[in-house]
């Protein structure tokens, strides 16, 4: 029996934006791994198939909250409703989000601000609701964020300052909840394959990706979340996921005027491209 086998049997979870990309994965796998699911998302069909799925596999039924996380009040009804199926709550992955694009120009306040209500506030609504549960379970709270928490880009300003806020979070509340028993976990990946990149600045999904990083760069969605699961096992404070994350965090940490200077390069390209 592996670590994360050993870990997440029997424990109660739930997962944010559980309806596709690493969310859904995180479902099945937990799934798997003997874990009692709670599926929290927008798309209530989604959720659906993905519950069938899991039961068709052997396993028990994940409980269903169909549940926004800009929404105030959601979080706690999704947190009741896995307490209520499954007397407990282990561990909460706040995983929700989605990616605003764009030059500072063509950006508006309302983006910036619909950027953190989901992927800042979305994050802090599902920490707020499963806090009483997971203190009275000693239990782990898991952080999605990204390689882009820890280097600016240009073109992604504000997806980059949302991720920013969630690493400087994590950092902040692990050592306020680590008397309390309780785990932080950050999860800061690459690229990975999920509908990210189809979902558009107001978070409406596309048919495909503008601009999608060339295929060799994309993890594999089941594989990223073998290393997540397996992080958050062994009670990791943060993992980069990706081989390409880990360089560039590297860089970032040990020669962060190499990489200022490569984004400067990268800025001037996509001027010169938007210029007429």
């Amino acid at each position: 029996m592996g670590i994360s086998e050993s870990f997440f049997r029997n424990k109660a979870a739930l997962i944010t934006g559980a309806s596709s990309g690493i969310g859904e994965e995180l479902a099945w796998q937990l799934a798997q791994l003997g874990a009692m699911v709670t599926l929290a998302g927008r798309r209530r069909t989604l959720l659906d198939t993905l519950a069938d799925r899991i039961v068709a596999s052997g396993k028990r039924r994940p409980a269903i909250v169909e549940c926004d996380v800009t929404t105030d009040g959601d979080l706690e009804k999704a947190v009741a409703e896995g307490v209520r199926e499954f007397g407990k709550l282990d561990v909460v992955f706040a995983n929700a989000g989605f990616g605003v694009a764009g030059p500072l120009k063509q950006l508006s306040i309302a983006d910036y601000r619909r950027q953190f209500e989901t992927n800042v506030f979305g994050v802090l609504r599902t920490v707020y609701a499963a806090l009483p549960e997971i203190e009275k379970a000693k239990g782990s709270i898991v952080i999605i964020g990204s390689v882009a928490g820890w280097m600016p880009m240009p073109g992604a300003s504000a997806y980059g300052m949302s991720k920013f806020a969630l690493r400087s979070l994590a950092n902040s509340i692990t050592p306020e909840l680590q008397p309390l028993g309780i785990k932080v976990t950050l999860i800061s990946p690459g690229f990975v394959a999920s509908n990210i990149g189809r979902v558009d600045k107001n978070g409406v999904l596309r048919e495909k990706a503008p601009n999608p990083p060339p295929a060799w760069l994309v993890m594999r969605t089941d594989k990223a979340v073998k290393q997540i699961l397996h992080a958050v096992a062994r009670g990791k404070r943060e993992a980069i996921i990706t081989g390409h994350g880990k360089f560039l965090v590297g860089v970032e940490r040990f020669a962060p005027s190499l990489l200022r200077a490569f984004i400067k390069v990268l800025a001037s390209q996509r001027q010169s491209r938007e210029t007429p």
